[in-house]
C-alpha cells in the first residue's frame, strides 16, 4: 500500500446488521453496544422478561424489579459490575445483598438511581441509534415509565427468545471478567473446555466458569448453523472444531481447541448422514469463518484480546494464519476431497 493510500476499515457492526432485521438490530445492541456498564445488559433481559407476558406499559417501578434482580444476582459472584469506580446505585444493590435494606427500598432506590443514562442510551450502537425502537421512553408522561413495542413484544414470542436472553447472560459474564481483571491491572485470555462446553478464563488456580460456549457465539452466527444456515438455537446446536481437532494428534503445530475454530452447527451437518464429523471442510467456509470471528473481534470483550492474541494484530495477519492453518490441515489429512453442504438459505453472516 503506497504512502497516499489508505485501506477501507469495514465496520463490523454495520455488516452485522446489513440485513436489517428487527433480530438483528437487538443482537447488535446486545453484542455491540458501548460497554460502561452492565446496565445494557441487565435492561435487555428485564425488557424480554415483561414482554413475554405480553406487558406494553411498564411503569417504572415495575420495570426496576426484574432490572434491580438481574444486577444484584451479578453482583453476588462479580463486585465489578462497570468501568467507574463508584455507584450510589449498585451500593444500594450491595446492600440489599447484604440484608441491609428491603426489597421495597431497593426497588425505590433503582426507580431514582437506576435508569439515568441506560433508556436513553438502550439503542445506540456505534455512532447512532438502531432504525428500531423495542420501547418509548414516556418517564416524563402519564406512565411515567416505558412503552414496549410491537417489536419487542414479537421478539418475545419468537422460538429465539431463549437464544436472545441466554447471548445477553453470556455477553454479560465475559464483560465483567474483562472489568475485573482490567481493575487488577491483569488481562484476561478466555480458554475451552471442551467436556463441559464452557468458556473459562486462562491462568487461574481455580477454573471459572465464564459462560457456556454455545450462548457466547450463538449471536454472532444471527441463530443460524454456521454451514447450512439452517435456523439454530443454544439447545439444539451443536459446538464444531472447524478444522477437526483430531488433527491435533496427528501432528497440527497449532491450538485447534481456540475459539477462533468454534463454530456452532446444525445436528443435521454436525453429525447427520452426511455430515462433516472429522472432515476438513471446503476451503468456501474460510471467508465465512474469517467474517464471524471479526464479529467477535468487533465486539468489545475478552473474546476480542484472545481471538487477536491467537490469530494476528489485524485483519490481515487473520487471513493469512487461518489460510496457513487450512494447507497445514489439508497436508495432514492427505484427503483432496473436502466437506460441503447445501446451504438453505441465501442468508450472509
Amino acid at each position: 500500500m503506497g504512502p497516499c493510500e489508505t485501506r477501507k476499515v469495514i465496520n463490523p457492526t454495520r455488516q452485522f446488521v446489513s440485513e436489517g432485521s428487527d433480530t438483528e438490530f437487538w443482537r447488535s445492541i446486545v453484542l455491540f453496544g458501548r460497554n460502561v456498564a452492565s446496565y445494557k445488559f441487565a435492561l435487555a433481559k428485564s425488557l424480554l422478561k415483561l414482554a413475554s407476558q405480553g406487558k406494553e406499559e411498564i411503569p417504572l417501578g415495575e420495570l426496576a424489579v426484574p432490572f434491580s434482580q438481574n444486577i444484584c444476582e451479578h453482583l453476588e459472584e462479580v463486585d465489578r459490575q462497570g468501568t467507574f469506580r463508584s455507584s450510589k446505585f449498585l451500593d444500594a444493590c450491595r446492600y440489599y445483598n447484604a440484608g441491609y435494606i428491603n426489597e421495597t427500598e431497593l426497588v425505590t432506590a433503582t426507580e431514582v438511581l437506576g435508569f439515568k443514562n441506560v433508556i436513553d442510551a438502550f439503542h445506540v450502537v456505534g455512532g447512532g441509534e438502531v432504525p428500531t425502537r423495542f420501547f418509548l421512553d414516556e418517564r416524563r408522561l402519564s406512565l411515567g415509565g416505558i412503552r414496549l413495542t410491537d417489536e419487542v413484544l414479537q421478539l418475545a414470542q419468537s422460538p429465539e427468545v431463549g437464544s436472545l436472553t441466554a447471548e445477553a447472560e453470556a455477553r454479560w459474564r465475559l464483560v465483567e471478567e474483562a472489568w475485573s481483571k482490567e481493575a487488577a491491572g491483569e488481562q484476561v485470555v478466555v480458554l475451552y473446555d471442551a467436556p463441559r462446553e464452557i468458556l473459562v478464563p486462562a491462568l487461574t488456580g481455580k477454573r471459572k466458569t465464564l459462560t457456556g460456549v454455545r450462548p457466547a457465539l450463538n449471536g454472532y452466527q444471527k441463530g443460524h448453523c454456521f454451514y447450512c444456515y439452517g435456523s439454530i438455537t443454544v439447545v439444539n446446536s451443536d459446538v464444531d472444531h472447524f478444522l477437526p481437532h483430531s488433527l491435533m494428534a496427528r501432528g497440527m503445530p497449532v491450538d485447534l481447541d481456540g475459539v477462533w475454530n468454534l463454530v456452532l452447527a446444525c445436528q443435521d451437518c454436525n453429525r447427520g448422514s452426511n455430515g462433516k464429523f472429522a472432515s476438513i471442510p471446503h476451503a468456501r467456509y474460510l471467508k465465512r469463518l474469517s467474517r464471524r470471528n471479526e464479529f467477535l473481534i468487533g465486539s468489545h470483550h475478552p473474546l476480542r484480546e484472545t481471538l487477536i492474541l491467537a490469530t494476528g494484530a489485524n485483519e490481515s495477519q487473520r487471513n493469512v494464519f487461518l489460510k496457513e492453518c487450512f494447507t497445514t490441515a489439508s497436508t495432514i489429512d492427505g484427503r483432496k476431497a473436502k466437506w460441503k453442504t447445501n446451504e438453505v438459505t441465501a442468508l450472509k453472516f
